[in-house]
């Protein structure tokens, strides 16, 4: 196990993007529609909020600053689900 957390934060960034790699691959070979497509953008969209969140928790030191750490996730968190019900808007 790595010890060291900035490899940790490293390596999840790694398996994270590979993630959203295999479900876009998903998409684009077995052409989803409807709600399926809409399903996997949802999906890839949760990945990037994940790795934003390691990334600034991580690689900008906010792991040591709780408060501002907490701050940066509900905007983070808010700018996501903006980003959701824009992009649902269609299906609907």
């Amino acid at each position: 196990m790595l010890r060291n957390p900035l490899l940790r934060a490293w390596g999840l960034l790694i398996g994270l993007c590979l993630a959203s790699t295999l479900v876009a691959l998903a998409v684009e070979r077995t052409s989803f529609a409807g709600l399926a497509a809409t399903g996997a953008g949802a999906t890839i969209l949760l990945l990037a909020w994940l790795k934003a969140r390691i990334i600034l928790s991580e690689y900008l030191g906010l792991a040591a600053a709780p408060f501002w750490r907490r701050g940066f996730e509900i905007v983070l968190a808010l700018y996501a689900l903006l980003l959701l019900g824009l992009y649902t808007i269609p299906v609907l």
